[in-house]
């Protein structure tokens, strides 16, 4: 019985915590309350039509978009969305390839808020 304890404790440290989590609208909510770094990764056009309080609008189709998020700080957790998931998707993908510790993706995008 110590054993598999022993077994279970270990299995349950060395998994790692998932770098891309989605979230319902109240988790995210809550999460921008944290102060993350809120990023709208819809084109300007769509972030001038109506964005969350506070996001940084970075336009996934921009040829600079993986650049700009390489300046970030990838120790910090990161807020995202775009209008209904398929880019902010996308580019937590590319966050996590790019070494991003934690990207939190809003489920349904800005028209779920």
């Amino acid at each position: 019985m110590k054993k598999l304890l022993v077994i279970l404790l270990f299995i349950s440290c060395t998994q790692e915590t998932p770098v891309i989590e989605t979230v319902e609208k109240e988790t995210f909510e809550q999460l921008i309350q944290n102060d993350y770094p809120l990023i709208d990764v819809r084109t300007p056009q769509e972030f001038v039509g109506g964005h969350i309080e506070n996001a940084t609008n970075i336009d996934f189709n921009s040829p600079s978009f993986k650049l700009e998020l390489s300046g970030l700080d990838k120790e910090q957790p990161f807020l995202i969305y775009c209008a209904v998931g398929g880019r902010s998707a996308k580019a937590a993908s590319m966050m996590q390839s790019l070494g991003f510790k934690k990207v939190y993706e809003l489920k349904g995008g800005y028209r779920n808020w």
